[in-house]
């Protein structure tokens, strides 16, 4: 679904910027995406605590979840021109941490965030930051789609179809199951 430059030139803004774990990326991302597509020519994706993964919360590398957007992303139609996908580590200092994540990304206008630290910390360093509309909260949520394959429920309908498939081809239950005994071993 290409965007002539005329409809680009009409958006609100001409790039944005998303931050999300993606732990995995969901159904309320996608929406969350295509809000934001709506309002900017261009969205950054930051893939955030890259460098975690094999964890409870945290399962899938860097790379599984760049891919796992770019497959989303290509299944609804969305150019990929219009977007940049960046994963970014984790700094454990707050005061620094929007300038870090500005060091890794092209410049941008305004950041779209519901998630309350990351607000406060980019409205702090000066940035325009705008709210996303949820998209059924209740169950879109990666906790919920974790706690989903552990419990051998049905997870796959909280995604798009491209991730479920992928998450599928990677052994992504089996890992997390695998994990959940680790977590479970007391030493």
């Amino acid at each position: 679904m290409g965007e002539g430059l005329e409809a680009r030139e009409k958006k609100k803004f001409s790039r944005a910027l998303y931050v999300g774990r993606f732990q995995p990326f969901h159904l309320g991302h996608l929406e969350a995406i295509k809000y934001i597509l709506d309002k900017a020519s261009e969205l950054i994706v930051v893939i955030g605590s890259a460098q975690e993964s094999h964890t409870l919360e945290n399962p899938f590398t860097a790379g599984e979840r760049v891919y796992m957007v770019r497959l989303a992303l290509k299944e609804v139609g969305i150019d990929p021109s219009r977007y940049y996908i960046i994963p970014v580590i984790d700094l454990d200092v707050h005061s620094l941490w929007v300038s870090h994540v500005c060091s890794y990304t092209p410049k941008f206008e305004v950041v779209y965030s519901n998630e309350p630290l990351t607000r406060r910390l980019f409205i702090e360093s000066g940035f325009k930051v705008e709210s996303i509309p949820f998209f059924k909260r209740d169950v879109c949520s990666a906790t919920e789609i974790r706690r989903r394959m552990l419990s051998d429920a049905n997870w796959e309908e909280l995604l798009p179809k491209s991730v479920a498939a992928y998450i599928k081809e990677i052994r992504g239950v089996e890992r997390l199951r695998d994990l959940a005994k680790t977590d479970k071993i007391t030493v």
